[in-house]
């Protein structure tokens, strides 16, 4: 799905491991590329000696194969490899800062099934490249630039194993939950999808006290987000109803997302996470600019909840990365999607399941009221989306009736103050279709016109 000269999708280089471009060859190279962008952002390295890069991973099965061809990659162009092994996406941002690395690397497809595999960057400082950093990098892997760069001898990086990387994000994490609070008193059940967050999630809450039931804690290599995790959340709510709980947690592959359950077993998503944080923000005065910054996914009763408040929505693009440029833009401390990426800048520099699961955990505790209480905070609008598994990317404009079925859907539901958004996935072959307005029957009516012409022209 992307172009021969093009990597970096919306959220780093995915695909089917294995097969272009999430290959051990791909990979070899991008190491080396990354190796000399980052040896020479900087002259000097941040720590002590030769400069280096940090890789993490997920728990996929492919891990292996690709943590080891872009690490040679990374040590054969003089830069050293720090390996700490499976930790949640933001423990893997958050270590690169606090060992002082160049770069931070983390091999995972997040939601993605086992098959597929992917690569992130961050910065030195914990944030996702900007796209210049990118653009170097895809540059070097494919004009054969770097060929040439070869260091010899005592020049080569060496690889290190941290071992205490994942105690580092435990305590990082912990530090985000008011001190002297504890979470005594609470059941809480965590699914952590077989996935990267499956020791540092019910490590982090049992140590603030809870009484925690864990699922998902057993990875294979090949049962990551299968049936299980923060995308199929039906079972964290059949688990909560099971065992009595006040509130269950549900991550994804890599646990930069989280979805919640609240206490009788319904679903709290993103977007109810971001109104019961925000408010609680503005009513402590600590929302910055007293602004929530969203993406154009999420439900247009968020402005409401907000301006009631007194407060704000800025809406940008879908992507966690476009959330974050806005509010390093803009300097403002929350953000996050509707699928359950949560940033809180406040604590660190990318979405956080953890963290964002202690701070509704924070408030519900502060407050006295269960998840179902904090969660009528706001009015949600009627809103429907379909996700159109595709076989191409062909441009909408040229589907044959679509510009007309979309134009015919935007002026009824404009009239009504509803909205339609239509895109391609960046991370997956789909084509995403949402429809949000006060009448249910008029979003069933349009969606079923508009993803029956493109599964008839696009569809896989």
């Amino acid at each position: 799905m992307t172009s021969p000269n093009k990597l970096f999708g919306t959220d780093g280089i995915r695909g089917t491991a294995n097969i272009e471009p999430v290959t051990a060859e791909t990979a070899l190279k991008l190491g080396r590329a990354a190796g000399h962008v980052f040896k020479h952002l900087e002259r000097q390295a941040r720590g002590h000696g030769r400069h280096k890069i940090v890789i993490g991973k997920d728990t996929r099965l492919s891990g292996y194969m690709l943590e080891n061809a872009i690490s040679s990659g990374i040590l054969s162009m003089g830069v050293d490899v720090l390996f700490i092994g499976p930790l949640p996406t933001p423990g893997v941002a958050y270590v690169t800062r606090s060992l002082r690395a160049d770069a931070g690397i983390v091999i995972t497809a997040s939601h993605n099934p086992y098959a597929d595999n992917g690569i992130k960057f961050f910065r030195a400082d914990g944030y996702k490249l900007d796209d210049n950093i990118e653009h170097r990098i895809e540059s070097l892997v494919f004009d054969g630039e770097i060929d040439s760069i070869r260091p010899t001898a005592d020049e080569i990086g060496k690889a290190v194993r941290i071992d205490d990387a994942l105690g580092r994000y435990i305590e990082y994490a912990k530090a985000s939950f008011p001190r002297g609070m504890t979470l005594e008193g609470m059941r809480l059940v965590v699914d952590c999808g077989h996935g990267a967050g499956y020791k540092s999630t019910p490590c982090v809450l049992r140590e603030l006290g809870a009484d925690v039931l864990v699922c998902g804690d057993k990875p294979d290599g090949k049962n990551i987000n299968k049936d299980c995790g923060s995308m199929h959340p039906a079972l964290i709510c059949e688990k909560v109803r099971e065992h009595r709980a006040v509130a269950g947690i549900t991550h994804d592959g890599d646990a930069d997302r989280v979805l919640l359950c609240d206490e009788t077993g319904k679903l709290i998503d993103g977007d109810d996470i971001m109104a019961i944080t925000a408010l609680d923000f503005l009513t402590r005065g600590a929302l910055t600019g007293k602004t929530l910054v969203a993406t154009v996914m999420s439900n247009a009763g968020l402005d409401t909840a907000l301006q009631s408040a007194g407060g704000r929505v800025v809406r940008t693009s879908v992507g966690d990365k476009n959330v974050i440029d806005e509010m390093l833009r803009n300097g403002f401390n929350l953000g996050g999607e509707q699928s359950g990426h949560i940033i809180f800048r406040d604590f660190g520099t990318t979405g956080d399941g953890l963290v964002a699961a202690l701070q509704v955990l924070r408030i519900m505790k502060s407050r006295g009221e269960p998840l179902s209480r904090l969660a009528d905070c706001w009015t949600r609008f009627p809103q429907i989306v379909s996700n159109i598994l595709v076989r191409e990317k062909r441009p909408f404009d040229q589907l044959e009736n679509l510009p007309q079925l979309v134009a015919g859907a935007e002026a009824e539901l404009k009239g009504q103050g509803g909205r339609l958004l239509l895109r391609y996935s960046g991370t997956e072959p789909k084509a995403r279709v949402l429809l949000e307005g006060p009448d249910a029957a008029v979003l069933e009516k349009w969606m079923r016109r508009i993803t029956e012409a493109i599964r008839k022209q696009v569809g896989a």
